[in-house]
């Protein structure tokens, strides 16, 4: 791959001659880190000199030995810790002109005029600030005698980018802040736990959760552990909600149900917009109802611990478009905050942000809570909705005589149960019967058929692999029986959710219909594999879990290798032959290298690899990491690799390799998966009933057209259903992956973070969006 890209640009040289500050302000959040990292590394990459600023604000006031250059190897090890290690604090001094005046000389002295600010929205602001005084600033330097004319010039525009690290994710116009997913990771382990205990008593537990006016948190947890209530400041609950509250735990205790939870956000308020706190809610509970209640505040916990896989994932890739955004804006470029939407890198107008994030405030001080919930964005709105349809509807007295049978397909993963749930629970709402089918098309074959019932997934959200069980049978030798079973049981719709085998035994049950009328009905596939190979879906459930146990094993092996020194691990992990997870976790955790099928290696890159770690030893950090896809190449094996490595290494480096095998497929879902896979759920079901509606002729159900069996995937930045039968061109059968995927334009970041000089393809650019010109909406998005 050359060093020159489309665009004629060397990204190598994009930076020679510039100098680039990273600092971190306000609260700390989780994947910070790994923000710093790779604004650090890529702008190194890029020729620029990187200069750290200690203690945020406070740090570019007082000058001195708080900036400092920021080296390759100094930001080693930073990427699996929490918090920043560059410090932060909340700056009174910059808030004042003075203050301001300070920094704009301390920066001008080193011929820095790029800043990078990771922080919330003050912080931002303040930035903004900064960059518009700049020029009357250095006037004042000037005639005051404090820098010269020629500095002065030199130094003559400011570059601003911010980059939002806030656990609150209250942010608007980005979908996800850095540090958001890491805090629901600790909120969900503390749920979980305290599920446990109140299950054995029959207790009540209120649950607080921070994020100041923001009801993200909140939200998303009640959505993870199918909470009774939710309590959120962007929509208090109507006036009479405490009957409303105590008729809803007492009809869930009566159902059966063990536990009630009940989540509030620091923020909440009632209709007055006077708070509606932990003590408020354990009062009336014990009062009313006399439930044995208890009361916790998670408190600075949600701040804390190791960053998830998806905040590192999200910090990596935010600075690098951090850096590049510097890079290419010019004195015309308003100030830009870099995000995501969906899982496309956006650049957005600070300002614009900040306007509409001060709008929410506004909204909720007026009383317009509609208004509140739509001005967080499509995801919160999204979000609110799925948690509204299943918590706060009854089943109707009126049935719609329609059967909607639900399976498993494929190996098993983290999150298929939340999505049965959802699926079961939103078919109730609309009036349908639903049956479980157990064991996959195995069992719909073999009649293993069950009505399932509201209270029989009550507390799915959080359990892993698959309650239905699960078979990798396809369903083509089985026609006959199957069509028979949907006949017998009266089967009007299915929910498959499975890997690929769930794809591609959809296929084959299309097929079928040509010859069994009684497949004729509506179908729809949710992927869920860890591997995350399904046609029609940039991610499926499981793969986040997955993702996360991988991460998790490298950063212990990674610390165990820090400790003796000079030592490479060679790790081995699943998902078939496509390399998501080796690619992902590669960057999650910091890999020299990830071999995967997609691309294609040979000898000269293996020695090419071993190469660059017989020059890393030389360093300060004296190991390495390489992760390889389990089928990425039939001759270079694992232990093909780990006896070139130690051959290879002798007298430099040892070796060590370790295969991780089925802990990928186990443990409980991340608040992603659970978050994920119930709203796929939800939207499965919804769209089924549409679907049943067109499909009914005559008395009966019939659908042969190719939009009746369709794949429900999130695609860039909305969920969207794609008929099976377009997706068959775009699939490669013989090594079971999509013929493209988009998370292969990650591969070069990861390689630049690993220190290897290759092209940064920096045409396929994120371009300025808009936030405040209303775009008529694009189809329901779904993120973390």
């Amino acid at each position: 791959m050359s060093n020159i890209n489309t665009t004629g640009v060397d990204p190598t040289n994009m930076g020679v001659g510039r100098a680039i500050a990273v600092l971190t302000s306000g609260g700390d959040a989780q994947g910070m880190n790994a923000a710093v990292r790779a604004t650090v590394r890529v702008g190194l990459y890029t020729g620029a000199k990187v200069f750290f600023v200690h203690e945020g604000y406070q740090g570019l006031v007082d000058g001195g030995d708080h900036i400092r250059p920021a080296t390759w190897e100094s930001v080693s090890m930073m990427l699996q810790l929490g918090g920043t290690v560059i410090g932060s604090a909340r700056c009174k001094d910059f808030q004042t002109r003075d203050g301001r005046l300070k920094a704009a000389y301390n920066l001008v002295k080193l011929g820095i005029t790029n800043l990078c600010v990771i922080g919330g929205d003050g912080s931002l602001t303040g930035a903004n600030i900064f960059r518009t005084e700049w020029n009357d600033l250095l006037k004042d330097l000037v005639s005051k005698g404090k820098i010269t004319k020629e500095e002065a010039k030199a130094s003559s525009h400011l570059n601003i980018v911010g980059m939002v690290g806030s656990i609150d994710n209250d942010f608007c116009g980005t979908d996800m802040t850095i540090g958001t997913d890491s805090a629901l990771h600790r909120i969900i382990e503390v749920v979980d736990s305290i599920t446990t205990t109140a299950q054995s008593h029959q207790r009540a537990f209120i649950l607080e959760v921070m994020g100041r006016h923001c009801g993200y948190l909140a939200l998303i947890t009640a959505l993870a552990c199918g909470a009774d209530w939710v309590f959120i400041p962007e929509m208090p609950p109507d006036d009479g909600w405490e009957e409303h509250l105590c008729r809803r735990l007492t009809e869930t205790r009566n159902a059966g149900s063990r536990l009630n939870v009940i989540i509030v956000a620091e923020g909440a308020i009632n209709r007055e917009g006077k708070p509606i706190t932990c003590d408020q809610l354990k009062d009336l509970v014990t009062k009313r109802l006399g439930f044995d209640t208890r009361a916790t505040i998670l408190g600075h916990v949600q701040r804390g611990g190791t960053p998830s896989a998806f905040d590192r994932v999200l910090g990596s890739r935010m600075g690098v478009e951090a850096v590049m955004a510097l890079l290419e804006a010019t004195p015309e470029t308003p100030a830009c905050v870099v995000s995501l939407s969906g899982n496309q890198a956006v650049r957005l107008p600070l300002m614009e942000c900040v306007q509409v994030t001060k709008d929410v405030t506004v909204a909720m001080n007026e009383g317009r809570f509609d208004d509140a919930i739509k001005l967080r964005g499509r995801s919160f709105e999204n979000n609110w909705n799925t948690y509204k349809l299943l918590a706060h509807v009854r089943p109707p007295a009126t049935k719609s005589n329609i059967n909607v049978a639900i399976l498993n397909v494929g190996a098993p993963c983290a999150g298929m149960n939340a999505a049965v749930r959802a699926a079961v629970r939103i078919g109730l709402i609309q009036g349908h019967n639903m049956l479980a089918v157990h064991d996959g098309f195995e069992g719909l074959a073999e009649a293993k058929i069950e009505p399932i019932t509201w209270n029989t997934v009550g507390d799915w959200t959080g359990k892993g692999g698959s309650e239905l069980g699960t078979k990798r049978v396809l369903p083509g030798k089985y026609m006959e029986e199957i069509s028979l079973n949907i006949a017998k049981y009266n089967i009007h719709a299915l929910v498959i959710i499975g890997g690929f085998e769930a794809f591609s035994g959809g296929l084959e049950m299309v097929q079928g219909r040509e010859k069994y009328e009684e497949l004729c009905i509506p179908m729809v596939i949710i992927p869920a594999t860890v591997s995350n190979n399904v046609p029609g879906s940039d991610f499926s459930i499981g793969a986040d879990t997955a993702l996360n146990t991988i991460t998790a094993t490298c950063d212990r092996i990674k610390q165990s290798a820090a400790g003796t020194k000079r030592r490479v691990f060679i790790i081995e992990t699943m998902g078939g032959y496509c390399g998501y997870l080796a690619t992902m976790s590669g960057l999650s955790a910091g890999a020299d290298a990830a071999y995967i099928y997609e691309e294609k290696f040979g000898i000269h890159d293996l020695e090419t690899n071993v190469e660059h770690l017989v020059q890393k030893m030389k360093t300060t950090v004296k190991r390495g990491l390489i992760l390889r896809n389990e089928n990425c190449n039939s001759n270079y094996t694992t232990d093909f690799i780990f006896n070139l490595y130690s051959e290879e290494g002798k007298g430099v480096f040892d070796c060590r390799k370790n295969v991780l095998g089925h802990m990928q497929q186990g443990g409980t879902p991340t608040p992603f998966d659970r978050n994920f896979a119930t709203k796929m759920g939800a939207k499965a079901v919804l769209w089924l009933t549409e679907k049943l509606k067109e499909c009914y002729r005559h008395g009966r159900i019939f659908a042969n057209t190719p939009d009746s069996a369709c794949v429900l995937g999130m695609r860039k930045r909305g969920l969207l259903l794609q008929p099976l039968a377009e997706l068959k061109e775009q699939t490669d059968f013989e090594h079971r992956i999509p013929k493209s995927q988009w998370w292969m334009k990650l591969r070069p970041i990861m390689k630049i973070l690993a220190k290897y000089k290759i092209s940064l393809d920096t045409s396929e650019h994120a371009l300025m969006e808009h936030v405040i010109s209303k775009k008529p909406p694009v189809q329901m998005t779904l993120t973390k």
